[in-house]
């Protein structure tokens, strides 16, 4: 079975049961700290999956690193560790962050802006574009960008909204020389 179906399985069984315990928020943002714990930390995944490190050291070095989480998150780590399914715990993060998103009609949306937005402009781009996308509301992450110059350049999944005065630019440059 590859390891994106492998991945998926999980995020799935995660997600059923904290959708039945009503903790699909807290278990969401749990996971987006893994996710980034995971996937920019080359040396863990060396360690977890180092065949010299027996299961046990392993799984108490995930029970005292992530202790502070939930027993349900904390427990899914365990079992995939016990599992030598440490490979695939970024895209479970991810998988599982899609199914709630999914559940709550939310797409994750990046905002590319020349300074940082305020609640209330996040607030206005998300209320103006999530019907756009077909959903309720957008996550939003605002990264500072000083090439856009002005505007915005929005990207939501694979959709990519650019009103940005470099990006305006751009295309007037496109149009005079074609």
């Amino acid at each position: 079975m590859s390891d994106i179906a492998v991945a998926k399985r999980y995020a799935t069984a995660l997600f059923e049961l904290a959708k039945e315990q009503n903790l699909l928020d807290e278990t969401v943002e749990e996971l987006r700290a893994v996710r980034e714990v995971f996937s920019g930390n080359d040396d863990l995944l060396a360690f977890l999956q180092h065949p010299k490190v027996n299961a046990e050291r392993k799984k108490q070095f995930i029970a005292e690193s992530f202790a502070n989480l939930s027993t349900l998150v904390r427990n899914t780590l365990l079992l995939m560790t016990d599992r030598h399914r440490t490979d695939v715990i970024s895209q479970m993060a991810v998988d599982f962050i899609e199914l709630a998103n999914e559940e709550k009609s939310v797409a994750e949306a990046t905002i590319y802006t020349v300074r940082p937005l305020t609640e209330s402009e996040q607030q206005a781009v998300s209320a103006a574009f999530a019907a756009k996308v077909g959903k309720r509301t957008l996550r939003i992450e605002n990264i500072v960008d000083r090439s856009v110059l002005g505007g915005i350049k929005l990207r939501i999944g694979n959709r990519i909204f650019d009103g940005s005065v470099s990006g305006k630019l751009e295309r007037l440059e496109r149009e005079l020389l074609g």
